[in-house]
């Protein structure tokens, strides 16, 4: 493969053995953080992003505005991606920072305070837990694993070494998001009892792509870490690998997973007793795996022997706009994104984009749009209640818990983005098993199903060493 970054295991054990990072990679042997940095009141944060074809780039452009940040190195497999993105910042203004191919020997550097994670998902649990290990703090995309087990892994690591950890589930920053939330939980609209979360954006078909060289400055085997290694084709690659059980977990974990976080938390729920699922990959002859019309149904058990309903859908192309979500009658609803709002690709300005919520009460309902915005009716003649539009700043919200080492104050802590991430593979497994499932939400495990069981430990792909989620983290 062209300027490939095969590493035998070997070769591996000499030039990484000396870091706790490269033995996590191992098998999960500790590793000493350095000890902890006590920030005064001008000192900067140094932060290193992770990624940047995509969502990587809004990170780079979050931190550059705040002043108590320095972008100090950034990471990427793809040196073209990486060297444009370097030429750009350098435009921008920003001092041109330290640049590698190799997330391991980044961790070398015990003056990077944080890492910024906007990787592919099949590699977030993993470097992840390297950086706890190697004493970093972690803002850390969602979906924050690819399965539900390496999940339960992250929270152990930050636990472990006392890391901050933020979820990049923005909307927990949203301050209207945040006030609709309090408005539901102050009986705005009464008993809630049921929510929706929508996640219906306009997605072309990505066609057949043929099996084609590596590219020049692509590191493949780097790029395709814990995932099976398969021949090079363009739709396995950038962004459409989210189309793609190996790497990534269709809409519902890409765009999805924001609304379900939104349709949990707004519910008042965490765990499920039961998940049932149908769906379908439709119209296209191409090469996605994962459905583009998906419904999931969730069920939760309250103490006061009532039962609380979590629907989601997904759809990919004619849509209606409920409760006026997604359109310019709603108000803000914007969500910001790295490739751009442009008409039918991305964001919430396409006109055949619906992404938000809705929740339903004894006395009313509220619906929000997008990261920023919330309106609600009330009453059988659903008259307007309260509405607000105000946004927030995750990657804001997270440095200053750095600072602060308070990790209380996560807007998105990374203990509520593994709930929503585990509703999230329960509602895959029961898709791709046809069946419903079961759910204990005390031992947080399927009950009386070993193919569900193994899908949420990722059974049906595994780990290709060295790239392995250790049991011991």
């Amino acid at each position: 493969m062209s300027k490939d970054s095969e590493i035998n295991r070997r070769d591996f054990i000499k030039t990484t053995a000396r870091t706790g990072a490269g033995l996590a990679a191992l098998g999960g042997i500790s590793f000493f953080p350095k000890p902890e940095r006590i920030f005064g009141a001008n000192d900067r944060v140094r932060v290193a992003v992770i990624g940047l074809h995509g969502q990587g780039w809004n990170h780079v452009h979050r931190y550059s505005a705040m002043p108590d940040v320095e972008i100090a190195a950034v990471c990427d497999v793809d040196e073209n991606v990486m060297n444009g993105r370097v030429d750009e910042m350098e435009r921008m203004g920003i001092r041109k920072p330290a640049t590698y191919v190799d997330l391991r020997k980044l961790l070398e550097d015990k003056s990077i305070d944080a890492i910024s994670i906007a990787t592919p998902n099949h590699w977030h649990s993993l470097q992840a837990i390297w950086g706890c290990q190697a004493g970093k703090d972690i803002y850390l995309e969602k979906p924050m694993c690819h399965n539900a087990w390496e999940g339960r892994q992250v929270v152990r690591a930050a636990e472990k070494y006392n890391r901050i950890v933020q979820h990049g589930t923005n909307s927990r920053s949203g301050a209207a998001i945040i006030e609709g939330v309090q408005k539901m939980r102050d009986g705005l609209i009464g008993e809630v009892y049921l929510s929706r979360g929508l996640c219906y954006k306009w997605r072309k078909s990505i066609g057949h792509a043929p099996e084609a060289p590596v590219p020049d400055g692509v590191h493949y085997d780097l790029w395709t870490g814990p995932a099976p290694l398969k021949p090079f084709t363009k739709n396995r690659f950038h962004y459409n690998w989210h189309w793609v059980w190996d790497t990534g977990n269709g809409d519902f974990g890409n765009q999805g997973i924001h609304e379900l976080d939104i349709a949990r938390w707004g519910l008042g729920v965490k765990y499920p007793n039961r998940v049932a699922a149908v769906g379908a990959h439709v119209m296209f002859d191409d090469d996605q795996t994962t459905p583009n019309v998906l419904n999931v149904a969730y069920e939760f058990d309250m103490p006061d022997g009532k039962k609380r309903i979590l629907e989601f859908e997904v759809r990919p192309w004619h849509t209606n706009h409920e409760a006026q979500i997604g359109t310019p009658d709603f108000g803000g609803g914007d969500i910001p994104s790295a490739l751009g709002n442009t008409v039918g690709s991305s964001g919430n300005k396409g006109p055949e984009s619906t992404i938000g919520n809705i929740f339903y009460g004894s006395l009313g309902y509220l619906a929000m749009s997008g990261y920023d915005s919330y309106k609600s009716w009330i009453g059988e003649e659903q008259e307007p209640g309260p509405h607000a539009t105000a946004g927030g700043n995750n990657w804001a919200n997270f440095i200053a818990c750095v600072r602060s080492r308070k990790p209380e104050d996560l807007n998105a802590p990374i203990e509520e983005g593994l709930v929503s991430c585990t509703l999230l593979h329960l509602g895959n497994a029961a898709y791709r098993l046809g069946r419903s499932l079961h759910f204990d939400p005390e031992t947080k495990q399927v009950i009386g199903d070993k193919e569900a069981s193994s899908l949420l430990r990722d059974g049906d792909r595994g780990y290709r060493p060295p790239f392995v989620v250790p049991d011991r983290v």
